[in-house]
């Protein structure tokens, strides 16, 4: 395996950065996951355009978008794989203990991790933790998912592949690494930005493709919904068929089979739509 680190590949065993890097002292970083199909992106400018904006919003320098496509070309080369989950982490760099930032520029690593198609439905759980949509980091993607992985770790010990969370107002938000869409009286609603949720690409292509509506929902809503499904990188569109203890015994349904048909004949057009 070879890791593109600050400008090179290195072999795996030699890609390091520094001990005091604030990436890992402060989870100052952003980072992007994109899809891989034998050496070829999916959506790479919708997630570089991503990147950027969660830079500045950290107020990290501007990545040099053009080194990040090296970066990636690089590694996909270099790593054959028939499906992947292409990792982009860009941190605030070498820098003094504590949250000042240093100067000596930030660090950029790009990896490439094999992955597999995931099932068609899943389980998820609701976790009682909540997203601040008043965050400074709100819809940030950042390297601090410390909160993320204590949650889908509790949903791995439910038997479920996703946990689900509230803001703070008591709304639906988002997963851990997802999106979430439900169907009420027919219609197709998934939270709206102003929630707190993360600005998934998926999502976004999945309200293109399919009218999907933005709309302001109660966490309750997953206990009446008619259809539920998971949107993310690698999961592209997944239906959901239990929600804690509530079993959904059509899913996939008639709007979610739709939704996936959609997306995998657009995708499939277009790697960089």
């Amino acid at each position: 395996m070879q890791i593109w680190v600050n400008g090179a590949l290195r072999d795996a065993d030699a890609a390091q950065v520094s001990v005091l890097d604030h990436g890992l002292t402060v989870g100052d970083g952003v980072f992007e996951t994109v899809k891989a199909t034998a050496g070829s992106t999916f959506a790479l400018t919708r997630h570089l355009d991503r990147l950027t904006r969660s830079a500045r919003g950290l107020g990290l320098p501007d990545p040099d978008l053009d080194e990040v496509r090296r970066a990636c070309a690089a590694v996909l080369a270099a790593n054959p794989v028939a499906l992947g989950r292409l990792r982009i982490t860009y941190t605030g760099g070498l820098s003094p203990l504590g949250s000042d930032r240093g100067d000596a520029g930030p660090t950029l690593v790009v990896a490439l991790g094999e992955s597999a198609r995931r099932p068609d439905t899943t389980a998820v759980i609701t976790v009682p933790w909540t997203r601040n949509e008043h965050s400074a980091v709100a819809g940030l993607k950042t390297t601090s998912y410390a909160e993320n992985v204590v949650a889908l770790a509790r949903a791995h010990a439910a038997g479920a592949s996703e946990a689900l969370f509230a803001n703070t107002a008591g709304q639906l938000c988002e997963g851990t690494g997802s999106n979430v869409f439900v169907v009420v009286d027919g219609r197709l609603h998934t939270p709206p930005l102003a929630s707190g949720c993360l600005g998934g690409i998926t999502r976004a292509l999945a309200i293109e493709w399919t009218g999907a509506h933005e709309t302001v929902l109660p966490l309750d809503v997953l206990e009446s919904a008619e259809e539920i499904f998971l949107t993310s990188t690698l999961r592209d569109v997944q239906a959901v068929h239990r929600v804690d203890g509530r079993q959904l015994s059509t899913a996939p349904g008639p709007v979610t089979t739709k939704a996936m048909r959609i997306f995998d004949e657009r995708a499939g057009s277009d790697l960089d739509p």
